[in-house]
């Protein structure tokens, strides 16, 4: 029999279609399995105009047969089949796709959605096989062909005997090395896996004579191996069927099967779309965070699927990453892939899906803080630092779509509370929305500022995350309402007449609080306040970066000191006693009023937990204080 050559530059496209396109080499199955289910269709369209097919579409079938000893994996169908002509074209001229001819000739809906476009998938399965053979016979035909070839070095085609209409793709296994075990592809478990990974969804049944352990007849303890056919696939996708036939119990064990997780999601997210772009997706909101989520080897990503097949595992650019928690995946056939049906080949069509999984995703968390407050919270626990982050990262590009999903616990009841709850709340004439930072909220409210907020009757909000006080600065404002800190000096909440008196008493004492902010050194200022009940003393700051701020970045990899520094000031009640001993000494003592500075100032930095510079020091003016 005479060899043939490839109708292509063949030696040198061949080997970069086996060596190069593809980058796992279990692709071979689903590329195969793709084209026998091509196949199935191309009869299937045929039998709905031609009464002389008489198959009904459950008479179709995809099989596998794996053999150990003989080396040999063999999938078959029974399908179209391929005449000599066919066999000519499709196989003897790399990159010629058959499927993609018929879609183009039959393009007419749903019913003709073959998978094949570039006709390259066939030769993927040299990457496991050093010799494949195909026997075809065309359904109604008499003959039948073999096409076999061992490389790039050509293949030979000629008449045989085939019983059944269809086509079979026998593939003789590579021998082992030490760098690839070829005979995994020759595992029930492995080709089970591989078909369950990559071709679940394909619509035909995908059958496998496989071992199985059966009680033996008459017995109670005895067991035998026996050999049956079944079903490796699934066929219809759960995304697929209308919503209202699919029941939450078999939303939550798919989720919990798929995607590995012990627990039920707190949210299942259906979602279709047909226009510009054509798309089925099914999401799940965990109920908890993976162990690993917030860590760099998280990875986030959607299955994405082309009509059933899977194409990439974990797609990261249908997601972005303050939805990143999110699992599940997406059907598309608007997809345009690339030659190896691994990639993408533009992103244009897959931004608009990312874009719309955006909204819907916002949308159902709106709606789950709506109508289930306590899920909502819960999850809010498990990923609300990610929104946070998400609206901080993007210097808040994104806050139209997180700011109304942002909780806070408040200082009314310590409960959590949203932007717009607390918006809403407001007193008419309140022009801010107040809150306060610190490590935890017992912490904060040791805050000496808050003592005399919450009296006043106004709402704070508790930021005990360390990206908290940084989202609300990127926010800017919410409702047209600016976001203050109660220990920011521009957060002073008097009345005028009030504010008037405090001026006053401020420029009267100019001088003593200059000589006390000298005596200090590391302050921009020292003031009296009316915005302290008891305390005698408290820090605020001056500028965009707060006292937690910096506390913060002072903690980051990397700071070693060169962390910007806030710009603090010493603010002193002005209805406290220690007014008056403070102008006493000015007056008789200015030694010992430099020792009352910088014990108030450690007071306030230790009230404000930052901790103190020199806790010896301190320590010691304590001892002097005490003994005179």
């Amino acid at each position: 029999m005479k060899k043939k050559q490839f109708k292509t530059e063949s030696k040198k496209l061949l080997d970069m279609m086996i060596n190069s396109i593809y980058t796992h080499k279990e692709i071979f199955l689903r590329e195969l399995i793709s084209n026998a289910s091509d196949a199935l269709d191309k009869l299937y369209f045929r039998s709905l105009t031609d009464t002389d097919v008489a198959l009904s579409r459950s008479d179709y079938r995809i099989t596998l047969e794996a053999d150990k000893e003989k080396r040999t994996l063999i999938v078959s169908d029974n399908g179209c089949g391929m005449s000599a002509e066919e066999l000519e074209n499709n196989l003897g001229t790399i990159a010629k796709s058959g499927s993609f001819d018929f879609k183009r000739e039959n393009d007419q809906g749903e019913d003709v959605d073959v998978i094949g476009q570039f006709g390259v998938g066939f030769y993927s399965a040299f990457m496991v096989a050093d010799k494949i053979t195909v026997r075809s016979r065309v359904y109604g035909a008499d003959a039948a062909y073999v096409w076999e070839s061992e490389g790039a070095d050509g293949y030979t085609l000629a008449e045989t005997e085939k019983e059944s209409f269809g086509t079979e793709i026998i593939l003789n296994i590579k021998e082992d090395s030490d760098e690839e075990k070829y005979s995994d592809f020759l595992d029930e478990y492995r080709l089970r896996a591989l078909v369950k990974k990559y071709s679940d969804y394909i619509r035909y049944p995908i059958n496998m004579a496989v071992t199985v352990s059966k009680k033996k007849e008459d017995s109670e303890d005895e067991y035998e191996s026996v050999t049956e056919v079944q079903t490796l696939n699934s066929m219809v996708p759960l995304w697929k069927r209308p919503q209202s036939e699919v029941s939450s119990e078999e939303y939550n064990s798919f989720y919990r099967e798929k995607f590995f997780d012990y627990q039920p999601p707190c949210r299942v997210i259906t979602q279709k779309s047909e226009g510009t772009a054509t798309f089925t997706a099914l999401l799940f909101v965990p109920s908890h965070a993976p162990f690993n989520y917030y860590t760099k080897d998280y990875e986030k990503g959607l299955e994405l699927y082309s009509s059933g097949v899977m194409i990439m595992e974990r797609c990261a650019d249908l997601l972005p990453d303050y939805f990143g928690f999110v699992k599940g995946l997406v059907d598309s056939s608007d997809l345009s892939l690339n030659i190896s049906r691994e990639m993408l080949q533009h992103d244009r069509q897959l931004k608009i899906i990312a874009k719309a999984i955006e909204k819907k995703i916002k949308s159902e968390l709106a709606k789950m803080m709506e109508s289930d407050r306590e899920t909502y919270e819960k999850f809010f626990d498990a990923f609300g630092i990610q929104l946070k982050y998400g609206l901080y990262s993007d210097y808040g590009m994104h806050k139209d779509v997180l700011q109304d999903l942002l909780l806070f616990k408040s200082s009314k009841e310590k409960k959590y509370v949203s932007l717009k709850e607390y918006t809403d709340a407001m007193a008419e004439d309140q022009k801010s929305i107040y809150y306060a930072s610190g490590e935890s909220i017992e912490k904060i409210e040791m805050l000496p500022q808050l003592e005399s907020v919450k009296a006043r009757g106004i709402e704070v909000l508790y930021l005990t995350d360390d990206v908290d006080e940084f989202a609300l600065k990127m926010l800017g404002t919410y409702a047209e309402k600016e976001f203050k800190s109660i220990t920011a000096e521009s957060a002073e909440l008097t009345d005028e007449e009030e504010k008037k008196r405090l001026d006053e008493a401020n420029k009267a004492s100019e001088e003593i609080l200059s000589f006390m902010k000298d005596a200090i050194g590391s302050v921009s200022a020292v003031r009296f306040t009316s915005g302290l009940a008891s305390h005698a003393v408290c820090l605020s700051s001056e500028g965009d970066l707060s006292v937690e701020m910096e506390k913060i970045l002072s903690k980051m990899p990397g700071a070693d000191g060169a962390a910007p520094k806030a710009s603090v000031v010493l603010e002193i009640n002005l209805n406290h006693p220690i007014r008056e001993k403070l102008v006493n000494l000015y007056a008789s003592d200015k030694d010992t009023l430099k020792n009352y500075a910088k014990i108030l100032y450690s007071e306030a930095r230790l009230i404000s937990g930052i901790g103190i510079d020199n806790p010896g020091e301190f320590c010691e003016l304590i001892s002097n204080l005490m003994i005179k």
